[in-house]
């Protein structure tokens, strides 16, 4: 029996069809033409990167559209009910949209080397597999196994404190998030945060500047700064933490996809 899955609309449909292989092809190409060498130099240099137009309005216009698909998520969280903030998220149940599964899949192989190049600069023992199967299998064997993609969804008032997303022991260091709705459209306020601590010092906040259907991938907790060189001249680095959040959204709607390439314990 075919292996089933579930449209756009939480409707089933066959996993491995012609619609399901188009979309990861086009989510493949869409990546491929992003400049990522600029994208590692802006993290190493900010903690962040933004890949530009990396949807397009109609596909950023599908994932709004899932919000109210129940049978598509298997956990909903409103923030204020934590003090997390103000708002609601919904983390996708498996299988994951071909969308979302295309996209995670297809951005962990271009972020991996950068993963591993940083965990050798902090000292770290992790490294990273070249795809991002190779990498789930890790996180399930942790008794990770729960997925971590999600929906989340602004109101006025709403936002996000300042936070890191960590769910058990095995851990991603780079995140991905887009932008579904049209800032000065859709929403007014509701920018990106990124902080970052530098040893001794205060901590250092920036706002990433996004436009519909932008991607921002930034650091999801720690990431190398560079210090100064030791007495033999040899680089060395410092630990910087980052944390990630989204300000007051002073009026509409502000929709949001949150790609976290570990899965949860």
């Amino acid at each position: 029996m075919a292996e089933r899955s579930l449209d756009w609309r939480g409707q089933p449909g066959k996993l491995g069809s012609g619609d399901r292989w188009g979309m990861a092809q086009m989510v493949v190409r869409s990546l491929e033409r992003m400049d990522w060498s600029a994208v590692a130099r802006d993290l190493d240099l900010r903690g962040y990167g933004v890949l530009p137009d990396l949807l397009d309005g109609d596909d950023c216009a599908r994932l709004i559209a899932l919000y109210g698909a129940d049978a598509r998520y298997r956990k909903t969280i409103v923030m204020q009910n934590h003090a997390y903030g103000r708002g609601e998220y919904r983390y996708f149940a498996r299988p994951l949209p071909e969308l979302v599964e295309s996209l995670r899949a297809a951005a962990y192989p271009h972020l991996a080397p950068i993963a591993n190049r940083w965990a050798g600069q902090l000292g770290l023992t992790e490294r990273y597999p070249e795809s991002h199967a190779a990498f789930l299998e890790a996180c399930h064997a942790a008794g990770q196994a729960r997925p971590t993609p999600l929906l989340l969804k602004y109101g006025p008032e709403d936002f996000n404190r300042l936070h890191q997303d960590t769910y058990g022991a095995v851990s991603f260091p780079l995140q991905m998030a887009v932008l579904l709705s049209k800032p000065g459209a859709d929403f007014e306020g509701g920018e990106f945060l990124l902080s970052e601590q530098r040893p001794r010092t205060q901590s250092k906040a920036e706002v990433v500047p996004l436009c519909q259907g932008d991607a921002v991938i930034f650091a999801g907790g720690l990431r190398p700064g560079q210090g100064a060189p030791s007495k033999s001249g040899q680089p060395r680095h410092h630990r910087l933490t980052h944390r990630h959040g989204v300000s007051r959204v002073r009026s509409g709607q502000r929709y949001c996809l949150g790609i976290i390439f570990h899965d949860a314990a």
